[in-house]
């Protein structure tokens, strides 16, 4: 192993930040970055020796390879983490502008939203698992969420708190408890973690997560993260009265002017529940 693969491994290991995915994919783009650099003429590097040419010429790479903004927008997060972590901060530009990267486009042509029967529950045999899809649906949690939940820390009442080590991006969030299904559920999940998690005592969290994965596929379940689509759908019809554009409601273009400020409000606050910080992303799960 080169030493840029090797001490940029350490620095994602010695780090906490972000989720368990979060942390293995920042792990997997900074191993590639590396042998891109490698690739492009930049020998003997050491993760401290980063410099301005070395982001510049990554970019022209990347640009030149007709990535999608949004990849390269991911990749330069890596970046920036990996210059923070050596203190060399300065080193990448805080805009993405300054590279000349396109801005993403966040619109997609169709729903994701997915629906989860009871009788495709009933194919999951492992218990912690049905929980765990369970709370994806009505809380509109991501997969790794709600595996690592522990439902009774977490209950506070009128709405569901996340810690920050669960989430994507290390970002701690609240969910609103709004229905009585959202309480009926939170207090089943309860019930089946005690104190813990709906990781099983034992288990650690990745071991849990093949589990999941092998459940779901064996009950023919795939692209479960189509029900925080579902989630963000559903929500948005409640704050609004009226269905997103991906559920069949108006685009933005047909909406009145006070509709388009409930319009606006309503994808914010949706956006914080499922986890996000930008209101644009909202048109991947609602339509424009």
């Amino acid at each position: 192993m080169r030493d840029l693969n090797y001490q940029l491994k350490m620095l994602c290991k010695h780090s906490h930040e972000g989720s368990f995915e979060t942390r293995v994919g920042r792990e997997r783009q900074l191993s590639a970055i590396a042998n891109q650099l490698h690739d492009l003429g930049f020998r003997q590097m050491k993760a401290t020796s980063l410099k301005q040419k070395h982001i510049q010429a990554l970019v022209d790479h990347w640009l030149g390879q007709n990535l999608s903004p949004g990849t390269i927008k991911n990749r330069m997060s890596c970046l920036r983490w990996w210059a923070e972590k050596v203190n060399k901060r300065a080193v990448v530009a805080g805009s993405n502008d300054h590279y000349g990267i396109p801005d993403r486009q966040f619109v997609s042509d169709q729903s994701k939203a997915k629906d989860l029967t009871r009788e495709q529950l009933d194919q999951v045999k492992d218990e912690h698992v049905r929980m765990s899809l369970r709370l994806q649906q009505v809380f509109g949690l991501r997969r790794e969420e709600a595996l690592k939940i522990q439902p009774r820390w977490a209950d506070r009442g009128d709405y569901l708190q996340l810690k920050a080590s669960w989430t994507k991006g290390g970002k701690e969030r609240s969910v609103p408890i709004r229905t009585r299904e959202q309480r009926a559920l939170l207090e089943q999940a309860k019930r089946l973690a005690g104190f813990g998690s709906l990781i099983p005592r034992g288990r650690k969290y990745i071991e849990q997560l093949r589990i999941y994965e092998r459940h779901t596929a064996n009950a023919g379940l795939s692209k479960m993260h189509g029900l925080r689509h579902a989630y963000a759908q559903q929500r948005y019809r409640e704050l609004t009265g009226w269905p997103s554009p991906h559920a069949g409601g108006p685009t933005r273009e047909q909406l009145t002017e006070a509709q388009r400020q409930t319009d606006q409000q309503a994808r914010l606050i949706v956006s914080a529940e499922i986890g996000h910080q930008r209101e644009q992303i909202t048109a991947v799960y609602l339509g424009r």
